[in-house]
């Protein structure tokens, strides 16, 4: 595949950022990456994995010249990150991100941003409990689904490459309306992830007869709290960023768990085995679609 970029700025070289860049230079998209980030430590390991051609913890420095600006920050500072680079980006330059958060980033960025300069945000649906460029793996996107959010300032031109960078990496690459991107993904991942969070919580110093109760928990309660161990900064940003649609969500299961409640209070075995066969029914035809 010809080259898409002559240099990318990665704002954030980590899991994401990282995985992005080892995947980028194999395929040889990219004639320079730079990487941006808080920590010397993090951008000295990028450097040495080969991430990286160049780094800097200076915005500007990091920006100057690039015509691809991937911004894999948190979320809330993705704005005032690109206010710094902005000015240093090559005229024509794309701007993406990997938020997992669209409708946000879009009504957010896309106004500082003027032709011949576009904005096409995408969300990677992968990763990994790990962060950091230590864990960035070239073959982390390989059949995972990465959304496209263009907004109606888009080009089909800059939708066009991001699409063929994603593609090339091994991704199922797909278009969708931000907003509706935010009300998927807020039931799929993010309340699956306030549900992980809460039972570990409820469990954390809970005592029975003396005992601490989740010393008895095996594989199911190991499973289901898995995603509770994630990092904070990350979740934060998407709870602040993603409200509405995460209250929609909570509502849906609200119900589902009252179901159960009342059921349990009515001992009403019957209609606990319906609930719990619609569980299993869309369990098994989640397990039978790929990754």
């Amino acid at each position: 595949m010809a080259r898409l970029f002559k240099q990318m700025t990665i704002a954030g070289v980590g899991l994401i950022g990282g995985s992005l860049a080892l995947a980028a230079r194999r395929k040889r998209l990219v004639g320079r990456i730079v990487g941006f980030g808080r920590t010397e430590a993090n951008l000295d390991i990028a450097a040495a994995r080969g991430m990286i051609d160049a780094a800097s913890r200076d915005p500007a420095e990091a920006a100057s010249g690039s015509d691809l600006l991937l911004l894999a920050v948190p979320i809330v500072t993705m704005r005032a990150t690109l206010e710094k680079m902005l000015p240093h980006l090559a005229p024509d330059a794309v701007v993406t991100d990997v938020g997992s958060v669209k409708g946000w980033v879009v009504r957010e960025l896309e106004p500082l941003i003027k032709p011949p300069m576009t904005l096409v945000a995408a969300h990677p649906v992968a990763g990994k409990e790990t962060t950091g460029a230590v864990s960035a793996d070239p073959a982390l996107f390989r059949d995972r689904r990465v959304i496209i959010t263009p907004s109606a300032k888009s080009t089909e031109a800059a939708i066009g490459k991001i699409e063929k960078l994603w593609t090339a990496t091994g991704a199922r690459v797909e278009r969708m309306d931000p907003d509706l991107h935010d009300a998927l993904l807020a039931r799929v991942s993010h309340l699956p992830q306030i549900l992980s969070s809460a039972l570990a919580a409820a469990l954390l110093d809970e005592q029975v007869g003396g005992l601490w109760a989740a010393e008895f928990g095996a594989s199911g309660l190991r499973d289901t709290t898995r995603l509770a161990a994630s990092s904070w900064e990350m979740w934060r940003d998407i709870f602040a960023t993603n409200r509405e649609a995460l209250k929609a969500a909570l509502k849906l299961f609200g119900a589902t768990f009252a179901e159960f409640e009342r059921m349990i209070e009515q001992g009403d075995i019957d209609a606990l085995e319906k609930l719990f066969d619609k569980g299993r029914r869309m369990r098994e035809r989640f397990s039978g679609k790929p990754g």
